[in-house]
């Protein structure tokens, strides 16, 4: 049997496996998020433990699993978030996550070093403070005395892993989501580093994602419930792993959308894929010699649920499903959001970019505002899916999965807004467990291959465009477009990060 742990944005999580990949059970364990003015997002990484402790021993309770039936563990991460450690692997301070974007200065300094162009070559991603080189640059500049005890930089999963085994290593590709990685040589960019004044050795090494990098460690293992010397695979980050569990592994098996606190449309492809308009990214593959082009927004599935917390605040877990209850009629004719709440990366890469009810009038309610929401989400990615079309990369059929994916409503939106067939895989918010599933079936040689991942999930639903919508939706979205340049100057006088 196999466990795989996702550690997502609002939590961790854990799946049991057979050894061929088939998802036996899964389990979620929930930790907080502090988000304040200022572009602060951070978590405890502590808290990652604790959730990883905690979901492995429900699982094997839950199933029945005796812990020695466990033969290999792997992991997902949330990607592009800073984990400083000091000598003896103990983090400084809390973890800066892909969310906090307070780094604006040191990213612009570093892009100005560069080379916008450049650097996009280089790494196959902008220059931003979503990623995690000027969020440690942030940390040098403004709490020198914190940064002095630093002596290791890592991601999430790389920080379970370091506890669970005592190996501190990344893999590609966690580390194509750094702006630190050469993703052409497959090494950390010495060049980039010079620019940043970040010395290399703060840097862990790279193993391949199937790598087995260590085994549990007597003393994890009484904390995490699971026997000593259970082989761990290092896993990959969150993106390349959900391509993995949706099915996606070449070009031939087309796009996917994750409809999860960030949001996004990807798929695989041979080479970087490089936007002259740079609105995209590439990440590299959990599959060797295999990259993820990738335009993904910050607050997608998170739009969805702040609007479900403002209009049901006592609303409990099932305030998302109540605020979709009976919108589908709603009438948002002449009304947009624009779903910036956490700055923006894929189309604009602007963190001053902020979230906005554009066209509210006295009639509109709690229903117009959340289909709004939903629509917005589908705009902005819209946007994106133009970016692939217009590089050559047809996007006429996509898989969907995260937790947004179990929304009939938002699946039909998807579809008129895009004009694409949207389907819904039968594995939604286990996708990426299920990659970091297949990765450590691979890696332990408990399979032959990644060609599993096909046979894991299947599609359960899928959702035509509406010719009539979807030319209304593509004349609405000129709107949404026109309302966001309109403003967009205003974005950039207000200093919202100051407030």
């Amino acid at each position: 049997m196999i466990i795989a742990h996702d550690l997502g944005t609002t939590g961790n999580k854990a799946s049991l496996h057979t050894d061929d990949g088939r998802l036996v059970t899964a389990v979620t364990v929930r930790y907080d998020t502090d988000f304040r003015a200022g572009g602060i997002a951070e978590q405890d990484p502590e808290s990652w433990w604790r959730a990883v402790c905690r979901a492995g021993r429900e699982l094997l309770t839950r199933s029945g699993t005796p812990p020695e039936r466990i033969g290999a563990i792997g992991f997902s991460g949330q990607m592009m978030g800073a984990v400083l450690l000091d000598s003896a692997h103990r983090p400084v301070r809390p973890a800066m996550i892909w969310a906090d974007h307070r780094s604006a200065e040191q990213a612009g300094t570093l892009a100005a070093e560069l080379g916008e162009e450049r650097a996009y070559r280089l790494l196959g991603h902008r220059i931003h403070p979503t990623y995690s080189l000027a969020k440690v640059m942030w940390v040098r500049d403004h709490e020198p005395r914190t940064f002095r005890r630093v002596a290791h930089m890592c991601l999430a999963k790389d920080y379970v892993v370091q506890r669970l085994t005592g190996t501190l290593v990344t893999d590609p590709s966690d580390a194509s989501s750094t702006n630190a990685f050469d993703q052409r040589a497959g090494t950390w960019s010495r060049a980039v580093l010079d620019a940043a004044a970040i010395d290399p050795g703060l840097l862990p090494d790279i193993a391949e994602s199937t790598s087995v990098v260590g085994r549990v460690r007597a003393r994890a293992a009484e904390e995490a419930g699971v026997p000593a010397g259970v082989p761990v695979v290092i896993g990959g980050g969150d993106g390349p792993l959900a391509a993995l569990g949706a099915g996606v592994l070449t070009p031939e098996d087309g796009a996917y959308t994750y409809l999860g606190s960030s949001s996004w449309i990807s798929m695989s492809a041979r080479r970087p894929l490089y936007d002259p308009a740079r609105r995209t990214m590439t990440f590299n593959h959990v599959l060797p010699g295999h990259y993820v082009p990738t335009a993904t927004m910050q607050a997608g599935g998170a739009s969805l649920e702040w609007i479900a917390q403002v209009l049901r605040p006592e609303g409990g877990p099932e305030r998302i499903a109540r605020t979709l209850a009976d919108i589908e009629d709603a009438d948002t004719t002449g009304l947009y959001f624009l779903p910036h709440l956490l700055g923006e990366r894929s189309p604009y890469w602007n963190a001053d970019a902020r979230g906005a009810f554009v066209g509210l009038s006295r009639h509109h309610g709690p229903a117009h505002l959340a289909k709004a929401v939903l629509e917005g989400v589908a705009f902005n990615l819209a946007t994106c899916v133009g970016a692939f079309r217009e590089a050559g990369h047809p996007v006429d059929r996509v898989d969907a999965i995260g937790g947004g994916a179990a929304s009939d409503l938002w699946l039909r939106v998807l579809a008129d807004v895009w004009g694409a067939r949207i389907r819904r895989r039968s594995i939604v918010e286990e996708a990426n467990s299920l990659g970091a599933a297949v990765t450590a079936a691979v890696g332990s040689g408990l399979v032959d291959g990644f060609e599993v991942a096909r046979e894991l999930s299947e599609v359960q639903a899928e959702f035509t465009p509406s010719a009539d919508r979807h030319r209304d939706y593509a004349a609405r979205h000129r709107e949404f477009l026109d309302a966001y340049r309109s403003l967009e100057p205003w974005f950039a006088n207000s200093h919202p990060l100051d407030n």
